[in-house]
C-alpha cells in the first residue's frame, strides 16, 4: 500500500489500497483507507452506488488522484477491501478453510448493507453448509472436518471458523437459523474453554496498514499483540452452559431408558434361545448392551476423540459399535457383539429417533424459540 497522491487535507494520512487502478474514475474512502475503482463496476451490481453516484456533485469539489470521492463512514477498511475483492475477482471457495470466515463475514454485511444479491447469496450459502439447518447437512459437515490427509483427525477449527465469531455475525445479521448449529458446536467445548472465547482473526488489509505505517512488523509476537479477545456476553454465555446441560441431560436419560437393562425386541431372535437351560432368554443381547453401554458411558465427553462433549457424536459411536468386529473376546480374538439382527435394527432406530430429537430441541435448550427466553443481549464482549 502507499499514500494515495493530492488528497483534501482531512485525508492526507490516507493509505493506497491495492485496488488503485490507474484508469479508476471514483475514489472509495473507508477509514485511513482509499481504493481507487470504476463506477461503472460498482453501479452495474449495486443500485445503492447508482443512486449514490447519480446524486449532482459541486463543480469546485475536492478530489483524490484527480477523481471524486465517495466516504463510507461506517465501513471499516477491511469489509471495503474483501467486498470490492468479491466484486471484481468473485468470490470462490476451493476448499473449506476456516481462514475464509474474515472474507466472508466481510463481504456478507457490505453485499446485504448495498443490496449486491449474487454476493449475499453466496456467503448465506456457505455459512449454512458450515452451520446447516438439518441433521442430514451437520452430519456431513462433520465428515468433512475429519481430515483423511492427517489419518481421520477431527480437526473442526481448520475448516470452520470458531462459533463465537459466526454467533456474533449471526446476530448481528439477524441470520438466527445457523444460531443452533454455532451454540450447539460452542456447547462441545468444555465451561472452561466457552469461557475464555477466542481472537478475532487479523484481516489482510489491517496486515498491510501496519506494515505501511511502520508498526510491528507481521511477526507472530506483534500479531498475538493485536489479536483482539472476543468473549460471550453474561447473558448469552448463561444461554449456552444451560444448552449444554440440558444436551448433556438428554443423553444421560437416553442411556437410563434405552441402553441399561433394554428389553429385547419383540421379535429378537435370542429370546428363545436356552430357554430351558440356565441362561435367561435373550442373554446374549443383553450382555451386548450392557457392553454398548460402558463404552458410551467410556466415550461420553469424547475424551478419546478430542471431543469434550458431543452427544450426537457419542450416539453415532453407539450405532457403529453393531457393526464393529474389532471388540475382545477376553481370550485375545476379535470379535463382533453377539446382538442379533432385530435387536440391532430395534437399537438403531432408537438412536437415530434421539439424534433427531437433539437437533429439533437445539433452538429451544439455548433459548432461541418460544419456550426458552429469546436471544436479546449483545452475543460477545470484544476486550
Amino acid at each position: 500500500m502507499e499514500k494515495a497522491g493530492l488528497p483534501p487535507e482531512k485525508f492526507s494520512s490516507l493509505v493506497r489500497s491495492d485496488f488503485w487502478f490507474s484508469d479508476g474514475n471514483i475514489v472509495i474512502v473507508a477509514g485511513s483507507a482509499a481504493f481507487k475503482v470504476h463506477r461503472g463496476q460498482l453501479e452495474r451490481h449495486s443500485e445503492v452506488f447508482s443512486d449514490l453516484f447519480s446524486i449532482p456533485q459541486p463543480a469546485n469539489q475536492e478530489l483524490i488522484d484527480g477523481c471524486a470521492y465517495v466516504e463510507l463512514q461506517q465501513d471499516c477498511p477491511s469489509d471495503v477491501f474483501y467486498f470490492l475483492s468479491a466484486l471484481y475477482d468473485g468470490l470462490y471457495f476451493k476448499r473449506f478453510r476456516a481462514s475464509d470466515f474474515p472474507a466472508i463475514a466481510a463481504v456478507l454485511r457490505l453485499s446485504t448493507k448495498y443490496l449486491v444479491e449474487h454476493l449475499r447469496q453466496r456467503c448465506l450459502a456457505r455459512l449454512e453448509a458450515d452451520w446447516p439447518f438439518t441433521l442430514a447437512d451437520w452430519d456431513l459437515r462433520e465428515r468433512r472436518c475429519t481430515a483423511v490427509e492427517n489419518g481421520g483427525r477431527y480437526i473442526p477449527r481448520d475448516y470452520c471458523a470458531h462459533p463465537i465469531l459466526v454467533i456474533d455475525l449471526a446476530l448481528d445479521m439477524n441470520l438466527l437459523s445457523i444460531l443452533p448449529a454455532a451454540l450447539y458446536d460452542l456447547s462441545r467445548y468444555g465451561a472452561s474453554k466457552i469461557m475464555a472465547g477466542t481472537t478475532a482473526p487479523m484481516t489482510v488489509l489491517q496486515r498491510w496498514i501496519m506494515r505501511f505505517t511502520g508498526s510491528p512488523s507481521s511477526s507472530s509476537s506483534s500479531s498475538s499483540q493485536l489479536e483482539r479477545p472476543v468473549r460471550l456476553s453474561r447473558e448469552l454465555l448463561y444461554r449456552t452452559l444451560r444448552g449444554r446441560e440440558a444436551i448433556q441431560r438428554y443423553l444421560a436419560e437416553f442411556i437410563e431408558k434405552e441402553v441399561h437393562c433394554r428389553s429385547p425386541a419383540q421379535d429378537c431372535l435370542n429370546r428363545f434361545v436356552d430357554k430351558e437351560g440356565p441362561s435367561p432368554p435373550s442373554k446374549q443381547c443383553h450382555e451386548s448392551f450392557y457392553y454398548i453401554m460402558l463404552n458410551i458411558l467410556r466415550a461420553v465427553g469424547g475424551v478419546t476423540y478430542g471431543r469434550d462433549a458431543d452427544p450426537l457424536f457419542t450416539l453415532v459411536q453407539a450405532t457403529e459399535m453393531l457393526s464393529r468386529t474389532d471388540f475382545s473376546d477376553g481370550q485375545q480374538h476379535q470379535c463382533a457383539l453377539k446382538l442379533c439382527q432385530a435387536c440391532k435394527v430395534d437399537f438403531a432406530a432408537s438412536v437415530a429417533r434421539a439424534r433427531e430429537e437433539i437437533w429439533k430441541m437445539l433452538p429451544l435448550w439455548f433459548g432461541l424459540v418460544e419456550g426458552g427466553d429469546k436471544v436479546s443481549e449483545p452475543a460477545v464482549a470484544v476486550d
